[in-house]
């Protein structure tokens, strides 16, 4: 699958709200309203899980790579993904909720 067709607009299934694609090389996998993310890959980008449960934010940690990352815990099969928050976009992540994060964690 390439990139192009992974990076698309999306109505989050958690708030009903319109999500952008990123223009800036990257593609977002999760709403930056609420931070829910959907099960949809089995491994990074390839849209092959037949899950497709929702994905509430669980938590945060940081990688010295990759900065802050959103833990995601699938509602339905309990799979684990970490996601980098979207901080330097069109449409940044909600700071308020990334930070009732380190709450959590």
């Amino acid at each position: 699958m390439s990139r192009k067709s992974e990076n698309t607009n999306f109505v989050c299934q958690n708030c009903g709200k319109s999500v952008i694609a990123l223009t800036n090389g990257s593609y977002r996998n999760h709403c930056p309203f609420c931070l829910y993310s959907k099960h949809v890959d089995e491994n990074i980008g390839d849209r092959k899980s037949s899950c497709n449960g929702l994905m509430p934010p669980a938590g945060i940690v940081y990688n010295t790579k990759k900065g802050y990352q959103i833990i995601h815990t699938c509602c339905k099969c309990n799979a684990k993904r970490l996601n980098k928050v979207a901080q330097h976009t069109e449409m940044p992540d909600d700071f308020d909720i990334v930070l009732q994060l380190f709450d959590k964690t």
